[in-house]
């Protein structure tokens, strides 16, 4: 039985028409999962990235050390907006931020154990939930630290809506302290936040979901008329554009849209005598 409750939450989840997803869950008995892939080959659904999300509220955070060699990046989420602006709220996720920067932990699970005051930070997030009224969740962590030369850094958007740590990794020592290096690495940090790539290159974006693109690009084409070598020449070039929107170093720099991220690492490189490489970034957005 299709459920009001199965369609509108479709609906959240794709933008498109509510007959439309009553219709495409009717055709894929009620799994939301294939509803969503076939909307997206009817080219119905208009936001397809909303089918991961969840609705949380909360703050991210990230603290990076003095030498850019090591940087952290958390996300705290609760219930309501109005906690996620409030100063308790907010100042237990900076203490948070602090103990943990300066501890070791590098996943959650460790994060969780970490020695925060008298207890962990699992039992002071439980505490907190008591104090504010409010459930919370410490939901991510995640650490990098630099081998060999090069730098993280990191940017924090919307009053901590957006969060992203991003190590760039280079051959000199000296380059690290350059204002030039520095200011690149602040630009991407600020380009991922905005452009939200998938990975860096294309070895980062799974094979099954180039193959899901794939097959429903195959799928649009389906009624078109054309030739089966011409459709595959099609979906090739579907294909190089959507890695070019997904994958880091082949999307357009938001600042100069003709270059890329790539000819921007090398443009700088070159500059200054070095080779420069994105080795790893991640995007924290509230509630994703």
């Amino acid at each position: 039985m299709i459920t009001a409750s199965l369609v509108k939450e479709l609906r959240a989840k794709t933008n498109a028409g509510m007959m439309d997803c009553k219709r495409a869950l009717q055709e894929t008995e009620g799994d939301i999962d294939a509803a969503i892939k076939l909307l997206r080959e009817k080219g119905i659904a208009k936001a397809a990235k909303k089918a991961d999300r969840v609705a949380n509220e909360g703050v991210i955070d990230a603290r990076i050390d003095s030498a850019g060699k090591s940087g952290i990046m958390l996300e705290i989420n609760c219930e309501t907006d109005f906690v996620a602006k409030n100063d308790n709220f907010k100042n237990f996720v900076n203490e948070l931020a602090d103990t943990l920067a300066g501890g070791t932990a590098t996943d959650i699970d460790e994060a969780l154990a970490a020695k925060l005051g008298d207890g962990i930070v699992d039992d002071a997030v439980k505490a907190k939930v008591i104090e504010i009224g409010e459930n919370l969740q410490f939901r991510r962590f995640i650490r990098f630290t630099v081998e060999g030369e090069g730098v993280v850094g990191s940017y924090i958007h919307m009053g901590g809506k957006v969060g992203v740590l991003l190590e760039v990794g280079c051959e000199k020592p000296e380059t690290v302290e350059s204002e030039t290096f520095k200011t690149m690495v602040r630009d991407i940090t600020l380009h991922i936040a905005a452009a939200n790539p998938q990975g860096v290159s294309r070895d980062d974006i799974p094979t099954d979901v180039v193959d899901a693109e794939k097959d429903i690009f195959r799928a649009q084409m389906a009624e078109s008329g054309k030739p089966p070598e011409i459709i595959e020449k099609i979906i090739l070039g579907k294909i190089g554009k959507f890695f070019s929107e997904s994958c880091l170093l082949e999307q357009g720099f938001v600042k100069d849209p003709d270059t890329t991220i790539q000819k921007l690492l090398d443009t700088v490189g070159k500059d200054l005598g070095d080779t420069l490489a994105v080795r790893r970034f991640a995007r924290y957005a509230v509630g994703e």
